[in-house]
């Protein structure tokens, strides 16, 4: 099959970019060269133990792009002594998977298989419930790479069978490594090419590639590539150039996966936590990757009633007048729209009162007996022989302070409690108010 192989012979086997992209080319070959990883990759930890000893079970990879997913792979395919296969979530169906593992069965007595998946969160759920059985009884030894969260991305037997392993976007002096590599390895980087980096360059790619090795390694090799020698015969790269090759930066985001979703709760808890700083920038990124204003808008409204409520009753009038502003104007001016409101109610002060009050109500219409409504209440008192007769039900507006004292509860309970903040902690004393005037009325319970 195109898109399945097994381990060649020979030293550029699992090297199938040797003649290709620089990322390809570069891609480090032992564990010593991976660098950004020593969470997991040090000396003595779980992962490099399990590696050097070709010991380890079913292992999922999980993090952003360019952060080594792939070349970890690759790495124990150089290493171990098993065979190794390889698939991707994009190109393999059913038929494609159920044929590799079926071949790794017959050859179950001889040597032990490794399954590679890169981009396993691709796979449907049944192409991942085909995995399962081969995986349970040990035909294969997965090994799935996905940029997006295992635990909601992969089926849960897949997951509890395996050793997840988080990885982290590489930091700034790691992604200089491995430029620095690339410029010097005559064999495999640009080391023959007299090229040179400014610091300033270096620098400037560091910061804008996002952690993201194979970016920045693209980035490298269009500018050296692009840029023509000085009078000297010397590619220089300047900080200018590589601007010039990264043009604008592309935005991480991918609006329906992962980072929508954590993205959107950065956002959300940054109003929750009262700072308009943080949550203008997590609007921006979501602008900027492209996510849909009304979204954001609908978010924003939530936002107003749970996290501020009567604290601020205004927030609520803000988010909705946002909402109608960014379906009359659109992008790219409705983006001031949503700022204003973002930094409005990131500032309000905050009650989750009215959230709390909604579901300790429904938790008690959920798990217990559902009151039944008093009779001074209903909308058509039913007469019926040996009924008692209902009491009369008392019109507020006839009495002082339009407060009486009556039951609107069969068990009266206090679900809403108005919090000391904002405009709520004037609410909280209008209340205590009206239930104590209640409470000395005539025909009050003693």
């Amino acid at each position: 099959m195109d898109d399945l192989f097994e381990r060649e012979e020979g030293p550029e086997a699992t090297d199938p970019g040797r003649l290709g992209p620089l990322p390809a080319r570069m891609r480090p070959r032992r564990l010593e060269d991976i660098v950004g990883q020593d969470h997991i990759l040090a000396p003595g930890r779980l992962l490099r133990r399990v590696i050097e000893s070709d010991r380890f079970t079913n292992l999922i990879f999980y993090g952003p792009p360019g952060t080594g997913k792939t070349t970890l792979a690759e790495v124990i395919a150089r290493t171990t002594h098993r065979r190794f296969e390889r698939t991707s979530g994009v190109m393999s169906n059913v038929a494609q998977l159920r044929a590799v593992c079926e071949r790794a069965k017959t050859l179950r007595g001889q040597v032990g298989t490794v399954l590679f998946v890169d981009e396993i969160h691709r796979f449907s759920k049944s192409q991942q419930d085909v995995l399962l059985p081969y995986v349970e009884d040990g035909t294969v030894t997965l090994i799935g790479a996905t940029t997006h969260n295992p635990g909601i991305f992969i089926n849960t037997p897949l997951v509890s069978r395996s050793l997840v392993f988080e990885l982290h976007a590489l930091g700034p002096e790691a992604i200089k490594t491995l430029l620095t590599r690339a410029l010097t390895d005559p064999e495999r980087g640009l080391g023959g090419s007299g090229a040179t980096l400014d610091p300033e360059a270096a620098d400037f790619l560091a910061q804008i590639c996002d952690g993201d090795a194979r970016r920045a390694l693209t980035a490298l090799e269009i500018a050296v590539r692009s840029t023509p020698p000085d009078a000297t015969g010397r590619i220089r790269v300047t900080a200018d150039v590589m601007a010039e090759c990264v043009q604008r930066r592309v935005i991480a985001y991918d609006k329906d996966e992962d980072q929508h979703y954590d993205t959107i709760s950065a956002f959300i808890k940054s109003i929750r936590g009262s700072d308009p700083d943080a949550a203008v920038y997590w609007l921006a990124k979501m602008l900027e990757g492209g996510e849909d204003p009304r979204f954001i808008a609908r978010r924003l409204i939530i936002s107003a009633s749970e996290d501020i409520g009567n604290a601020d009753p205004r927030g609520l009038t803000v988010a909705v007048a946002a909402m109608q502003a960014v379906e009359f104007i659109g992008m790219p001016e409705a983006r001031i729209t949503l700022a204003q409101a973002t930094t409005y109610l990131a500032s309000a002060p905050k009650s989750n009162a009215a959230y709390l009050a909604v579901e300790e109500a429904a938790a008690d219409v959920r798990s217990g007996r559902v009151q039944p409504v008093p009779e001074h209440l209903k909308n058509v008192h039913v007469k019926a022989e040996g009924k008692a007769e209902a009491p009369a039900y008392k019109y507020p507006h006839d009495y002082e302070g339009a407060a009486v004292a009556q039951d609107y509860l069969t068990v009266p309970k206090t679900y809403y409690r108005p919090k000391p903040t904002g405009y709520e902690d004037t609410i909280a004393k209008r209340l205590a108010f009206l239930r104590a005037r209640v409470a000395n009325s005539p025909g009050a319970t003693p």
